[in-house]
């Protein structure tokens, strides 16, 4: 490939990256229909060699998301929405609680001064903002339709995921076959063989780390109700959700499990005892059950690195960015893989002709 082929392929590839850059607000109803579709294709693929077609397989797991779509808008839901209404009334108490409570404790440990916690104004704050917005319902809706064209807008996005979702899963393995014989021929095998890899890592995290996710969500949950937590739901789901990063299920979910423990229940042992117990064993799960059954190693982006690219894609794109951030990860790290293995063949990192051997080292 001469000079002028490589700034032409370089001027291509910018003008898509700014084109993607201006279609940002548009983008995400696309976005979450393409991962729909990626999360269905194996299904689809699985029931096309049962002997169902491919349109009435993509019904078939159409109807299954759609089904479980309305147990949780149905069930979990209403669920989450009593417990939060719950969590923001009960703020003003939690706040005299650290005040009177908590945080004199931690005063006296650390010998600090008397007026050094000030939450009075933040206690205040909360009291008339609560006073002021009885129907929390009625306050979201006003402000949904105060913009005619946004609330339509909004609709018009929520209808298009199933209708882009359901013509992408549909054509999915056309498309891609298309996309491969746009491929240049002589780079085509390096390229498969790269996607391929780049696949099995997105695809071991969208369908393993989700299902990991979700069942360590129902597992906090539960123990956490059973223990008799009042926001033991809330909690548990918050916890599940946090678990995209190794670990920080577990820290986000037992710090504002014992927060709501010792606001509950004060220093009893037995339900403190009772959230360690839960966690330990979600923990336990997930170790030596769920993470080596449902992702296995073939992720290998380390927990910093998650935590970087969600971030950065947030900063850079919005919630789009936060759709891309990790599939878009997984496939720098497959690259950043293949650029150090060449690196390590290079020239440049092999010692010298003549160099002399290092010694063994001693024993």
């Amino acid at each position: 490939m001469n000079d002028s082929n490589r700034w032409l392929w370089l001027a291509g590839v910018l003008l898509c990256a700014w084109l993607v850059y201006l279609l940002t607000p548009i983008l995400t109803p696309f976005l979450i229909g393409i991962l729909l579709a990626y999360l269905g294709d194996p299904l689809v693929d699985r029931l096309e060699r049962w002997g169902l077609s491919r349109t009435w397989g993509v019904i078939v797991v159409f109807a299954l998301f759609s089904l479980l779509m309305l147990l949780m808008l149905l069930v979990l839901l209403p669920m989450l929405g009593k417990q939060l209404v719950k969590l923001y009334q009960l703020a003003p108490l939690a706040l005299d609680w650290l005040q009177h409570q908590a945080l004199p404790w931690v005063q006296a440990q650390f010998g600090l001064e008397d007026n050094f916690w000030r939450l009075d104004q933040l206690k205040a704050a909360f009291a008339a903002h609560l006073g002021s917005t009885t129907d929390v319902l009625g306050v979201v809706l006003s402000r949904a339709t105060a913009s005619g064209l946004a609330l339509l807008a909004w609709i018009g996005n929520l209808l298009l995921i199933p209708v882009v979702s359901f013509y992408l899963m549909r054509d999915w393995d056309l498309i891609m076959l298309k996309l491969r014989s746009l491929l240049p021929r002589r780079g085509e095998g390096m390229v498969v063989r790269l996607m391929s890899e780049c696949h099995e890592v997105i695809g071991a995290f969208l369908r393993g780390q989700l299902l990991v996710m979700l069942a360590l969500a129902i597992i906090y949950a539960s123990g956490l109700m059973l223990v008799g937590l009042e926001l033991g739901l809330l909690i548990g789901v918050l916890a599940g959700l946090a678990s995209i990063v190794p670990y920080m299920g577990f820290v986000v979910g037992i710090g504002a499990a014992v927060v709501a423990v010792l606001f509950q229940f004060g220093l009893a042992p037995y339900p403190l005892l009772g959230v360690a117990a839960v966690f330990t064993v979600g923990q336990m799960l997930e170790g030596m059950l769920l993470t080596p059954l449902l992702v296995g190693d073939r992720i290998g982006l380390h927990p910093v690195a998650v935590i970087f690219a969600v971030l950065a894609g947030g900063q850079l794109f919005g919630f789009t960015g936060v759709l891309l951030a990790l599939p878009v990860a997984a496939v720098i790290m497959v690259l950043l893989r293949h650029v150090h293995d060449l690196y390590k063949l290079s020239d440049i990192y092999a010692e010298p002709a003549g160099a002399p051997a290092e010694p063994p080292s001693q024993p």
